[in-house]
């Protein structure tokens, strides 16, 4: 329990760690009805567009894989141009800029098919490990090594 936690001194103290929590905030119904007619979606929309479902790549900031598990939906971009005043890429689209986040592959697929959109799943590629000793960095016989002769 949350008061078990003994101390060096005998003292019960609070144990102040979260517990990790790995379930999704919400869940979508797993229901086969479809509410892209009453969505308010254009009708255009929803038969020209399509959208993709990925994992988004870690930034440049990010050196774990931990968070790495959501998954988004982004829709195409139509109607670009450029801004010919500062060269900037303008749209008139609303959607190009919206991006919705899901914990799992599934939820996002049930989204798209109950909003009645088109949709493409990019699977993340597969991470090859190189396992190699820390005793290999300092090898004689390296391929690497470059003779100064």
């Amino acid at each position: 329990t949350l008061f078990d936690v003994q101390n060096v001194w005998g003292r019960t103290a609070v144990d102040t760690q979260k517990p990790i929590d790995s379930s999704p905030l919400a869940e979508i119904p797993r229901q086969d009805e479809s509410v892209g007619a009453i969505s308010g979606v254009p009708r255009e929309f929803l038969k020209e567009r399509r959208c993709r479902v990925f994992v988004p790549a870690r930034n440049a900031m990010q050196s774990g894989t931990n968070n790495g598990k959501k998954w988004k939906v982004e829709w195409d971009t139509k109607e670009r141009w450029e801004n010919p005043l500062m060269g900037w890429a303008s749209s008139s689209d609303p959607h190009s800029s919206v991006a919705v986040e899901f914990a799992s592959k599934e939820d996002a697929i049930i989204y798209c098919e109950r909003m009645g959109y088109k949709y493409e799943v990019i699977e993340p590629p597969k991470i090859q490990r190189l396992n190699k000793s820390y005793g290999a960095n300092y090898s004689w016989n390296k391929k690497t090594r470059v003779s100064t002769k």
